[in-house]
């Protein structure tokens, strides 16, 4: 079985609805997953944007998802108990910041990518950032799966 990760916000390749980006309501949006190895012991993942004019610019990053979950729900990351580690963001934010590409700007794409980690935990320091999570996730993945959105500021 292959790893693999939905939305119920926005399909493969499709604009992300606006409630989920920064000039919405910032929520963070609904994914699913199934086909996950039988070796993972937790999960982890990053949103990414790679058309930012500075590169590629880092929105989310969660580690410690637990292996049991099939699903990270909207506002995963205001939930009162979070039983995953938020990583600062490039806005610097330990949560998620949605969509935000500069006015006139083509249509941005975001990469929401979740590895399947052999470990429970990753011990990564909050202060590393998302790089250093992701760098250390990949060590680990026994799988990974991605979903892409786009979004335009109008």
């Amino acid at each position: 079985m292959t790893l693999t990760l939905i939305s119920k916000a926005f399909a493969q390749d499709q604009p992300i609805p606006k409630k989920y980006a920064r000039a919405g309501e910032n929520l963070f949006p609904p994914l699913a997953w199934s086909g996950a190895p039988d070796e993972t012991r937790s999960f982890a993942l990053v949103v990414e944007d790679p058309d930012a004019p500075r590169g590629t610019f880092r929105h989310c990053g969660i580690a410690n998802i637990p292996a049991q979950w099939t699903e990270l729900a909207e506002s995963v990351d205001t939930a009162p108990e979070q039983a995953p580690r938020f990583y600062k963001n490039d806005f610097g934010n330990a949560r998620y910041d949605g969509p935000q590409p500069p006015q006139g700007d083509r249509p941005h794409h975001y990469i929401f990518r979740l590895a399947a980690l052999d470990v429970p935990k990753l011990l990564t320091p909050d202060a590393a950032g998302i790089s250093a999570m992701w760098a250390e996730a990949k060590k680990h993945a026994l799988a990974e799966a991605t979903i892409t959105g786009t979004y335009q500021t109008q």
